[in-house]
């Protein structure tokens, strides 16, 4: 995190945090879709990028460009909007093989400077001799025709997840936020642009963008929601496609209900390695002396919020998605012990700057609306999410006897309940006819993806896959974790093409 400021928001933001047949599964038309007959692409021309995304890069140096696409794919020759790209070139032109692009997940993260944030966590140059890396905005995102759906710092929507329903009456309550969310989308969408915010449009622009850059093929590195981009991409293209990998994976190519509610079994599987860090440091944080005594503390403090939030405004729902989002990294352990210390002790005044800003705000467009739109754009464009009420009231009380520190929340009600658009076409069916050339990636324990994602989606791909696991926590392997043979395996297969045999385990370093 680069700072404490908003912090809250920025949590939620990470909780909005790539077989055979596709084609034949896809709608009438999907051929066209995916190679539209229109004039070749113009190529791309590279310049200076915008200055957050310079800010952001520094020490590293990137070009900028736009590449325009169809807003629509099913008429190519109406409305374009532009896309933001970003290139960290090769300097190495002996070794130079081709282009990798980028995703960070989402949907609705900025890519723009993910080349640089890889560079700096010590992407190897080996990586970036072999490969332009190929960042960007995708559509709807940043400086990629940015889409908004109004919302505001004091409004009731502040996280892509839903709130946690402390009982039956709390799932009611909630739906009629969403519902007003989905209106309020509704109006907000004056140029009707929201409903062309899908993964399958997406993986459309990156074959755009891959034919404006001169390739006739690509490589591709996406995390969390970017596998499911990427996964949709290798199977609308599979020719067109050269090294993916895929880390951190949601299990297919959209985020479905299922895989929402896959997030509280990521927790519940994450918060072990957390609890048993606290307990050896009980004389420090005071969480309890084993890791079943830490668990406790959790819903104690939970119970406690949820019936007296504090006068500073920490409610049950706020602490249990900051410890949600803490849980992703394990460098953040000792932020959430001292959270949870502040918060034990009832003294909450030194952790009001993690909380989402108050109604005092005046109503300013919040700095995630573009983020939070996006997401839910995506997700409730992509796939049909029930509609019925009670299948929520009933999905909330499984899930909170199956996981209960988090499972009432993941399986709650959202706004694609009462999303105005349904699905323009069928979810890409992962395709498992094409080159052996998907890498995935995962952790063991990974909270908003957790190990089930990728056994998913790696008996999808089948032979066209291999799926190296991790003995570590977290919420990304490659590079952004530090183990050595997650690091050294998937380098391997990128620069010098190495698929392991088979599937692979990386023992805890």
């Amino acid at each position: 995190m680069k700072r404490r400021r908003g912090t809250g928001r920025g949590l939620a933001l990470v909780l909005s945090l790539g077989l055979s047949g596709s084609l034949a599964q896809a709608p009438a038309g999907a051929d066209e879709r995916q190679e539209p007959r229109t004039p070749q692409t113009p190529k791309v021309q590279w310049s200076g990028c915008p200055e957050d995304v310079v800010a952001e890069a520094v020490p590293s140096v990137l070009e900028c460009a736009t590449v325009p696409v169809p807003l629509d794919y099913a008429d190519p020759g109406g409305t374009r909007i532009d896309l933001k790209i970003s290139r960290l070139a090769s300097t190495a032109p002996e070794k130079r093989r081709g282009t990798l692009m980028l995703n960070p997940g989402g949907p609705g993260g900025s890519g723009l400077a993910l080349s640089s944030l890889l560079v700096a966590q010590g992407l190897p140059s080996s990586v970036t001799d072999s490969y332009d890396l190929i960042g960007m905005d995708t559509r709807g995102v940043g400086h990629s025709s940015p889409v908004s759906c109004g919302f505001t710092e004091d409004g009731p929507y502040f996280a892509n997840l839903p709130a946690y329903a402390v009982d039956d009456a709390a799932v009611t309550a909630r739906a009629k936020v969403a519902e007003e969310v989905a209106e309020q989308c509704a109006r907000n969408d004056s140029d009707g642009r929201l409903r062309h915010m899908t993964t399958a449009n997406t993986a459309r622009d990156l074959d755009r963008i891959r034919a404006a850059l001169g390739e006739e093929k690509t490589s591709y590195l996406g995390y969390s929601y970017g596998t499911a981009l990427g996964a949709a991409y290798a199977s609308m293209f599979p020719e067109r496609s050269d090294r993916i990998v895929l880390d951190s994976n949601i299990g297919d190519t959209h985020l479905d209900r299922d895989g929402l509610r896959r997030y509280a079994l990521g927790m519940e599987e994450t918060f072990p390695a957390f609890a048993k860090w606290a307990a050896a440091r009980h004389d420090s944080y005071g969480l309890g002396r084993t890791p079943a005594q830490v668990r406790e503390t959790y819903f104690t403090i939970a119970e406690r919020l949820d019936e007296k939030p504090t006068a500073d405004g920490w409610t049950g729902q706020h602490f249990r998605i900051a410890a949600f989002g803490f849980l992703f990294k394990k460098s953040q352990y000792s932020q959430l012990a001292q959270l949870w210390q502040t918060l034990d002790s009832g003294d909450a005044t030194a952790s009001t700057d993690l909380l989402p800003e108050n109604a005092a705000s005046g109503g300013a467009l919040s700095p995630a609306d573009n983020s939070l739109t996006v997401f839910l754009s995506v997700t409730c464009n992509d796939v049909e999410w029930p509609e019925d009420v009670d299948t929520y009231r009933k999905g909330v009380a499984e899930d909170r006897e199956r996981y209960p520190m988090y499972g009432a929340a993941a399986a709650n009600i959202t706004p694609c309940a009462f999303w105005p658009h349904a699905p323009a076409e069928k979810p890409v069916a992962v395709n498992d006819e094409g080159p052996q050339n998907v890498l995935l990636v995962q952790n063991l324990r990974d909270v908003p993806t957790p190990l089930a994602g990728g056994k998913l989606l790696r008996e999808k791909f089948a032979d066209r896959s291999r799926l190296l696991t991790v003995d570590d926590s977290g919420h990304g392997a490659y590079v952004l974790g530090p183990n050595s043979c997650a690091l050294n395996t998937t380098t391997r297969y990128l620069v010098e093409g190495e698929m392991p045999a088979e599937d692979t385990h990386c023992r805890a370093d």
